[in-house]
């Protein structure tokens, strides 16, 4: 009776972890991947999936179980450590991130044996991140949604022209009160200006990232656009055209921002968005330090 009883009582003892471990199974089985979270984000961007995109895996297994998701400007070397040590394994990143546009590191000499591009894939491999690129679809967005993290952060969305959302009618200001506002809002280290800086203006352009000379001097040749707050320009193309524009009398000025500041807001949206659709694993926002703040590149996590 006594046998019987412990073997019974042994049984149920048993069963509670014999339990949790199928739950466990199952909760492994059904993790959600890095393709998972892909497909999701290709379900809700509001337009057609193009065939021909930037907006793919550079890294990593898409199979991977996600256990946390890092949505960053750019996946420089200090965002993949910060990631990494968050538990965070798949980078959402705007911008390349093996030095060049198609992620092919074409613009290193030494290739796969270029020491900084060698350690950067290593610790990728090592810590199995998973890199994928949303780029072309977000600019694309019914509103794009780099320009509508950066209307927010700057306070300018009731500001936004309704037929269109690059352009803001601001209360008038000057050319140097907008470009310490600007720096001051956006963080970013420095700020340059082309242009009369005690111009009085109220019409102004915002093209984030590199637009390129022939989007941006289209928008400069608007008849009411006062000023333009670029990324960052080709100084013999935007650059030169604003400086001949200046001496020839013309009511024209550009602020340069450098290209982190002026697309950072766009990752801290598409945080917001993310969470609307992905519930399972956190999702954060993962500054990209200013390349040009001094010391912002070497603090660790």
């Amino acid at each position: 009776m006594k046998t019987t009883v412990l073997i019974l009582v042994g049984m149920s003892l048993a069963a509670p972890s014999l339990a949790q471990t199928a739950a466990t199974s199952s909760a492994a089985a059904k993790a959600l991947t890095a393709q998972e979270v892909v497909d999701r984000i290709k379900a809700h961007v509001g337009i057609a999936w193009m065939a021909q995109t930037r907006d793919t895996f550079k890294s990593g297994d898409p199979q991977t179980p996600v256990t946390g998701i890092a949505v960053t400007m750019m996946a420089t070397m200090n965002v993949l450590e910060r990631a990494a040590a968050n538990g965070q394994n798949l980078i959402i990143t705007h911008e390349p991130t093996f030095f060049d546009d198609p992620d092919k590191a074409e613009t290193v000499p030494q290739g796969e044996q270029d020491p900084v591009l060698a350690e950067k894939r290593r610790f990728i491999d090592e810590h199995h991140l998973v890199i994928w690129r949303f780029h072309d679809h977000q600019h694309r967005m019914q509103l794009d949604q780099v320009e509508q993290g950066n209307a927010r952060k700057l306070g300018w969305e009731r500001y936004r022209d309704p037929a269109n959302q690059y352009l803001f009618t601001l209360p008038e200001t000057t050319v140097q009160k907008l470009a310490d506002e600007v720096k001051q809002k956006f963080g970013a280290a420095a700020v340059r200006v082309v242009g009369d800086r005690e111009m009085k203006m109220t019409r102004v352009g915002l093209s984030p990232g590199f637009g390129g000379a022939k989007k941006e001097i289209a928008a400069l040749e608007m008849p009411d656009l006062q000023v333009l707050l670029v990324g960052e320009t080709r100084e013999w193309e935007t650059v030169e055209y604003v400086a001949d524009a200046v001496s020839q009398g013309r009511h024209k000025a550009l602020i340069v921002l450098s290209h982190v500041p002026s697309e950072q807001s766009g990752a801290e949206e598409c945080v917001r968005w993310l969470k609307t659709m992905v519930s399972e694993v956190p999702v954060e926002f993962v500054a990209t330090p200013d390349p040009f703040q001094n010391g912002a590149l070497t603090k660790k996590p």
